[in-house]
């Protein structure tokens, strides 16, 4: 069965949205056949996106669709004043995170039976978050995936404020405020783009391909100079960093993870987290690969950066969640430092090349494990508290013995994080210490080290919740063993973080031909501009000859 790309993008898209318009009209008494409802919209949703990944092609590097003229993606005239047009599409490394995205969501629903207030708004923002979510994987239009950008921000705001912790205001104004900051400096950026393509030949544009082709020099007649673009790169950095997040920009993400409820915890280390690394990816190094390769060393730098800290703060934590969110800046620093080892030297046509090509590959691959085993120490983390009503890891200990299959399930899902070999932790980061290894051995060595120190915060924690004597804390005689809507949330996330562990070539066969084409036109947008320089260079020394 085949659908058209332009009815299947935006069935995809559009789909929670739809369910979220047909909940509107369930009498709010009715919790549980809304939650049936949503549910069936979030499994209708992850079907959708497989048959993306079967309409996929992997042999092909760029954007897909391909149409019959050779145009890319597909794409409709939506706002013609301004040039603006509703254009989708997809490669190699946005389909693995469309189906990250939906995958997650769909066990998210299946975990938010423990929501039981106001459930009527929570699933409406719920399925309208995910119609955000996969927009901003799917969109081709700078100011489309601007909208979708934005529209994810307000559910999540209000999933945390109404629906969360104690803080929960606190924390839902903090992402607000964060994340609308970044928001500003990519509308900046965006801009700069968009009135830098006025000689194109239907005049400025917000299509990222064309913009792309623009940043690279392939566009005869209009560039983005250097300064143009240093200034927007690092603008796109800092909005998309604040995302990521990594140091210094990470502030706002304990808090928000302390106080959202369990599934939403789930979808924002999940899949939130990972759209600033799209964004990095997507737009930020391609349109702007001087930009890019001016600051490499500096990302570089901030990615190591982030692992150790992030690291060491999850040794410190007392509270369950806020370890856990700790070890998402964390991991995450891995996906900067696989970006950003962008070697330009001697041996950067060969050697150096393939290197940074191993880096991107695990990069790209670290933030679908992370999606995975992050989602799922979430997960477990609301399973105990749920019972428990508290998080305090001093107050834990011998939960095995009163809860012997979350103990196995929470402990396989633990161990993926941690990077265990055979599960899907292990792959991404060796790939990215060795990468990083060619580009710095020291920064290489500092980035290693984040392995142990994760080892320590992980058998810990494990110690102190699971090992020891019997649970004596508050709410004992709450500790009942898991459900079976719990065991199937942990259980599939469990065999997920172990298919990827084992049989990583299931993720690599999809991104491969997308990230080499990636990396070999930033290396030759970069000899563009190096050439160009040149030229005029000698241009100039003939002149004054």
């Amino acid at each position: 069965m085949s659908l058209s790309p332009t009815f299947l993008l935006t069935a995809i898209i559009f789909t929670p949205a739809l369910g979220a318009l047909f909940l509107a009209f369930f009498n709010k008494k009715a919790v549980e056949p809304m939650r049936m409802t949503a549910l069936v919209f979030t499994v209708v949703t992850f079907m959708l996106t497989l048959f993306l990944l079967n309409d996929f092609s992997a042999a092909e590097p760029g954007i897909q669709p391909v149409q019959e003229d050779g145009t890319r993606g597909v794409s409709h005239v939506w706002i013609e004043s301004w040039n603006i047009n509703y254009q989708l599409g997809y490669d190699g490394i946005s389909v693995p995170l469309v189906l990250l995205t939906s995958f997650i969501c769909m066990l998210a629903m299946l975990a938010s039976w423990s929501i039981e207030k106001q459930v009527k708004g929570y699933l409406i923002l719920y399925l309208l978050l995910e119609t955000g979510m996969l927009g901003v994987f799917l969109a081709l239009d700078f100011f489309l995936f601007y909208v979708f950008w934005e529209v994810m921000l307000l559910p999540m705001y209000f999933l945390i404020g109404i629906w969360g912790g104690p803080r929960k205001e606190y924390a839902a104004i903090k992402f607000f405020l964060y994340t609308l900051a970044g928001s500003i400096l990519m509308l900046i950026a965006m801009l700069m783009f968009y009135f830098g393509s006025s000689n194109l030949p239907g005049g400025s544009s917000f299509d990222i391909l064309a913009l792309t082709q623009i940043g690279q020099g392939n566009v005869a007649g209009i560039t983005f100079d250097r300064t143009v673009q240093i200034t927007a790169f690092i603008l796109l950095f800092i909005g998309f960093a604040i995302k990521v997040p990594t140091f210094p920009f990470h502030t706002w993400l304990p808090d928000a993870h302390v106080e959202a409820p369990t599934p939403i915890s789930m979808i924002l280390a999940g899949v939130l987290l990972k759209m600033g690394g799209y964004g990095i990816l997507r737009i930020a190094f391609p349109i702007c690969p001087v930009g890019a390769q001016y600051a490499a060393y500096a990302l570089v730098v901030i990615g190591a950066v982030s692992i150790i800290y992030g690291a060491f703060a999850a040794l410190a934590q007392t509270d369950f969640k806020r370890l856990v969110a700790y070890s998402s800046v964390s991991h995450m620093g891995y996906v900067l430092l696989g970006i950003a080892v962008w070697k330009i030297g001697e041996d950067s046509a060969a050697v150096g090349r393939d290197y940074w090509l191993m880096g991107m590959n695990g990069a790209m691959f670290q933030m679908l494990a992370h999606g995975v085993s992050s989602a799922g120490m979430f997960f477990m983390v609301g399973v105990i508290y749920d019972r428990v009503h508290h998080r305090d890891l001093n107050q834990f200990g011998g939960l095995a013995g009163l809860m012997p299959v979350y103990t196995g399930l929470a402990a396989g899902i633990f161990f993926a994080g941690l990077g265990l070999p055979g599960l899907c932790g292990f792959i991404g980061e060796v790939f990215v210490i060795l990468s990083a290894w060619n580009y710095s051995p020291v920064l290489a060595i500092i980035a290693a080290s984040g392995v142990i120190l994760t080892a320590g915060y992980i058998l810990w924690t494990i110690q102190r919740v699971y090992l020891g004597p019997e649970y004596k804390g508050p709410h004992a005689e709450a500790i009942v063993p898991m459900n079976y809507r719990e065991m199937t949330v942990g259980a599939i996330l469990l065999v997920f973080a172990i298919i990827l562990g084992i049989y990583p070539e299931s993720m690599f066969g999809i991104m491969r031909e997308s990230m080499a084409y990636l990396v070999q036109s930033l290396d030759q947008g970069y000899q563009n501009y190096a050439a160009a320089v040149q030229s005029t260079s000698e241009a100039i020394s003939g002149i004054l000859k």
